[in-house]
């Protein structure tokens, strides 16, 4: 009998030997409960099923939280950090759509503002009035129409072409960075900001900056006494709206949501874990819900897509330029959301593989002698691990529980997570795992002498 078939067995009569433990202990507790009822054994019970209770909620709490995190922590990254609202919606000035959309906002506003038809009328009433026979009069006013329309398609290339160049693109970049920048500095309350925002609901702009820069302007033209203006704190009110301390008020509750809500769903989770009387049934349980979570998260964007075409198109942009602004605006999301996905599976998976079902001990027993059969192979050939690997075995419990640890505390903290990320760490975790595996050396393997 080979070593790694003896070892399956070994595997089998320990399972067998831990279930029939486990069902002597369990009739141990009906004997005591039908002699002494609401004794000892009641008393057992009903602590256990307030730890199941307990970490029941615990659990689903947490999965239901979890899409808020990852809503909120999505809202933090595109309200605060200027850089990655950039990073969002720069693309869209090379999209086609959006190029069509600005090009033909850009000429709607130009001619509302320039009359085209009048313009081209002038010039021909102007020539009307030349001295010229009455043929030609009758065939300039029948090229009036044409002009004015070949100004208009004019126009329309030109703007095109303005819009399909890079130097729209750096100034549609420019513009967002200014904007987003202004927005935060007036919600934030930055005191460097020209505009601000009062707790009533007041927008004011600041004049102290205004007065220093021409201060500076007045200095450098040569009037001496602009030396002498003092510092100046006057505001000049623009408006009052009840609206925009609202603005502020979710602001910050998404900033406060995006950054500690992650981090509470995931102590939940830990405490309903090491709650629960079943550990690794819990966590195949946990991860199963996390992943349903996150895809009824992913459901509900495609419902607010057709939602948010349908209610902005076609009065306020076409359906094609509306699709891709919702589809360039959740892009960071989306990807979160497929990442943890994939997560929660793996961690489901890992939940189940180390329960004590069959299949489970069956997949374990498989794993454990092909990986013996290596250790077996490689010590015969003199490339054993010896002391190292029996250290190896003896921290082998610790040496998972931290790596899989570190591998969760990487992907937590990486903001946003992203699929490459995930995959990147379970790959990294699992070679870990892999090599401590083939490294550890169990004391009832044997061991060639030169290795002892």
């Amino acid at each position: 009998m080979t070593s790694g078939a003896a070892l399956q067995n070994q595997h089998d009569i320990e399972a067998l030997q831990a279930y029939v433990a486990e069902l002597e202990a369990r009739n141990r507790e009906l004997r005591e409960a039908a002699a002494h009822p609401g004794g000892r054994g009641s008393g057992a019970r009903n602590r256990g099923r307030a730890r199941t209770a307990l970490a029941l909620i615990l659990v689903l709490v947490s999965v239901i939280l979890a899409p808020v995190a990852v809503l909120g922590t999505w809202a933090r990254l595109q309200l605060v950090d200027t850089d990655r609202f950039v990073q969002t919606f720069a693309p869209l000035a090379e999209q086609p759509e959006v190029q069509s959309f600005v090009t033909d906002q850009v000429v709607d506003g130009i001619e509302q503002n320039i009359d085209i038809d009048g313009m081209v009328g002038d010039v021909f009433g102007g020539i009307a009035e030349l001295d010229l026979p009455p043929r030609s009069l009758a065939a300039i006013s029948l090229l009036e129409g044409p002009a004015a329309e070949g100004i208009r398609s004019l126009l329309g290339t030109g703007v095109e072409r303005v819009v399909a160049s890079p130097q729209f693109a750096q100034l549609w970049e420019l513009a967002l960075r200014e904007t987003h920048s202004r927005a935060i500095a007036v919600i934030q309350s930055d005191p460097n900001a020209a505009l601000q925002l009062s707790d009533d609901g007041t927008l004011s702009l600041q004049l102290d900056t205004v007065i220093r820069e021409v201060k500076q302007v007045l200095v450098q033209q040569g009037l001496g006494f602009a030396s002498g203006i003092p510092e100046i704190d006057r505001a000049i009110p623009i408006l009052t709206a009840d609206s925009l301390v609202l603005v502020r008020t979710l602001y910050q509750v998404a900033v406060t949501a995006g950054y500690w809500l992650p981090w509470g769903v995931l102590a939940l989770l830990v405490a309903g874990i090491a709650v629960a009387r079943n550990r690794t049934r819990s966590i195949a349980w946990a991860g199963i819900g996390l992943a349903a979570s996150f895809l009824l998260l992913a459901a509900g964007l495609g419902i607010g897509k057709q939602f948010f075409v349908g209610t902005v198109s076609p009065s306020v942009m076409p359906a094609a330029t509306a699709h891709v602004l919702f589809d360039q605006l959740t892009l960071l999301i989306s990807s979160t959301l497929l990442a943890l996905v994939v997560l929660s599976l793996f961690i489901a998976t890992g939940g189940w593989l180390t329960g004590a079902s069959r299949p489970a001990r069956a997949v374990r027993g498989a794993a454990e002698s092909g990986f013996s059969a290596v250790r077996t192979a490689a010590d015969r050939r003199g490339i054993g691990t010896g002391a190292f690997g029996r250290t190896v075995e003896r921290w082998r419990s610790a040496i998972i529980f931290a790596t899989v640890g570190i591998g969760v505390l990487v992907l937590f903290l990486s903001r946003p997570i992203t699929t490459g990320g995930v995959i990147g760490t379970l790959i990294a975790v699992l070679a870990a795992l892999l090599v401590t595996e083939l490294v550890r050396r169990p004391a009832d393997e044997a061991v060639p002498a030169t290795q002892r």
